[in-house]
């Protein structure tokens, strides 16, 4: 080194030296493997996910023809099933009303206990015979007392109404759900009907679903549809609404019309309490009890109904860290439930074929499994990892019109948010990467595979002692900083920046637009922004 040279000058020269050498280094390996490694391997997802995609195409294009055949030319419920409602008679009193069991499980309900057991006690059903049960599984001594005092105070006023706890949280709502049924004084009942601490029937609730249960004894659940009472809170419920109205409108529908089968939804349903005990009873194995359940009584011949003209209000996480968990519990448990039931579902003797075809391949494997796969590994892993290797060519109509064609047959469900579509898309992308990982975890029976956690619930769409709905008006707290960074997010979002700064700078086919939109929503979604609201 020349002795009127600074070191200090010498060292960048050296750096830069090894960094030329360890990035050309880089890129040789780079070239020796993407020929034949890389870009076989970035093909054959390309053609995985494209039958993905197409299977995922065939079952909405299904959907979507038997719903507008149901809407069109099948016949009404009450036309298809035998339906005499039942009729109050002075002479003979309350004997021609079965005995109804109404189930209320909880867990720390401060915000909202007071809505379902008002509710229920205000049915409209002879008190002699409706027995409303609270099963409190509180851990706050506080909200315990509370629930406590609120049944004594519908006590004292001439309803039947207990309150029960346990002493271990064993099973968690099924675990509740099955002592509940254990109970002596529900030997006399022949329905049970379940709501969540959030769920507002109305009075002739019973009225309309019931008969359909009395006059037809193969029917074993009645199933009512969800009315959100806080879908205009925040962008996050419009993304909810948006889904469960579609698996609503058509999944549950479809389902009901053609196999009568579907998946009991949990809460605002109504069982007939002899189907529970030939199905096995509650069973906690997974966190989809609810459909574990279903599965096992259709295998044994029974039928289930759904009622979507019967509207039950609810409310829907309006917390992103709470549809977190709940889209979790929702991915993880029907995965679960696959694994332990595909080969009893095969082996079962009473189903007909074709509906062992739809449980199996329809119900389980496209919409619980395939349907998350496909939009999170195409869409936010494949397609971008495309851009690095120009090598690889997706067909535009995988890419474009099949994802189009889904999205706009997704959108029947809620009519009035279809300009909010484009937002939906990339809402449903960012959520794609938990509910992918829920289902391998269900799959493969990972760590979290029973996890449990109860969504949160704010007490929506309450109304104040000024008349006003509770929550309709809130602003987006923009600048305030997150409790917890979402890792998974923020990580997948660095990787879309990078694949859309590259297709940007050397690509043909413009998907940069896509990449920093998909970009933007995972980042929002990583710093929790999502959801997050003050008070109005």
């Amino acid at each position: 080194m020349d002795p009127g040279v600074s070191p200090k000058f010498a060292l960048p020269e050296t750096f830069d030296g090894v960094r030329m050498e360890i990035t050309g280094q880089l890129g040789m390996i780079w070239e020796l493997v993407k020929a034949p490694v890389i870009v076989p391997l970035l093909q054959f997802s390309v053609y995985i996910c494209l039958i993905m995609s197409i299977m995922l195409l065939c079952e909405r294009v299904y959907m979507g023809i038997v719903i507008v055949l149901v809407k069109l030319f099948w016949k009404k419920p009450d036309k298809r099933y035998k339906f005499d409602p039942i009729h109050d008679d002075e002479e003979i009193g309350s004997s021609n009303f079965p005995v109804v069991l109404v189930q209320i499980p909880m867990f720390n309900e401060r915000e909202v206990y007071k809505l379902s057991i008002g509710a229920a006690c205000g049915l409209s059903w002879p008190s002699d015979r409706l027995v409303i049960q609270v099963l409190d599984d509180s851990t706050d001594p506080t909200v315990k007392q509370m629930v406590e005092m609120e049944c004594q105070r519908w006590a004292s006023k001439g309803i039947n109404i207990r309150y029960q706890i346990r002493e271990n949280r064993v099973g968690y709502k099924a675990g509740a759900l099955k002592e509940g049924l254990k109970r002596s004084y529900v030997k006399h009942c022949e329905f049970v009907v379940i709501f969540d601490a959030d769920f507002q029937p109305e009075p002739d609730f019973l009225r309309r679903s019931i008969p359909f249960l009395i006059h037809n004894p193969n029917i074993a659940l009645v199933q009512a549809r969800w009315r959100f009472v806080n879908s205009d809170e925040c962008l996050l419920t419009r993304m909810q609404e948006m889904s469960l109205d579609y698996h609503f409108t058509v999944e549950q529908e479809v389902g009901s019309s053609t196999h009568a089968f579907f998946g009991f939804n949990g809460t605002a349903g109504i069982w007939r309490i002899a189907a529970i005990n030939e199905a096995g009873g509650w069973k906690d194995r997974t966190t989809v009890e609810d459909m574990d359940l279903a599965v096992r009584a259709s295998l044994r011949g029974w039928k289930f109904l759904y009622l979507g003209d019967l509207q039950v209000k609810s409310e829907l996480p309006s917390t992103f860290r709470a549809f977190r968990f709940q889209q979790h519990r929702w991915s993880c448990g029907p995965a679960n439930l696959f694994r332990k039931m595909v080969m009893e579902i095969i082996r079962n003797k009473k189903v007909r074929f074709w509906k062992k075809v739809y449980v199996i391949y329809s119900f389980f494997f496209v919409r619980k499994i395939i349907a998350h796969w496909v939009t999170f590994c195409f869409y936010c892993v494949v397609l971008p990892l495309t851009i690095l290797v120009p090598e690889v060519k997706v067909p535009i109509w995988g890419s474009v019109y099949i994802p189009s064609i889904i999205t706009i047959l997704n959108s029947v469900g809620t009519p009035r948010s279809i300009h909010l579509l484009f937002y939906w898309i990339l809402f449903e992308n960012v959520m794609s990467l938990h509910r992918t990982k829920a289902t391998l975890i269900g799959l493969f029976e990972a760590g979290r595979a029973n996890e449990w956690v109860v969504t949160a619930k704010l007490g929506s769409g309450q109304t104040n002692a000024k008349g006003n709905t509770k929550g309709l008006k809130r602003f987006p707290r923009i600048f305030k900083l997150p409790d917890r960074l979402n890792t998974l997010e923020l990580g997948f979002a660095a990787f879309l920046f990078v694949c859309g700064c590259y297709d940007f700078v050397h690509g043909k086919n413009n998907y940069f637009i896509y990449l920093f939109l998909q970009t933007l929503s995972f980042f929002i979604s990583g710093l929790g922004w999502i959801g997050t609201y003050v008070p109005s």
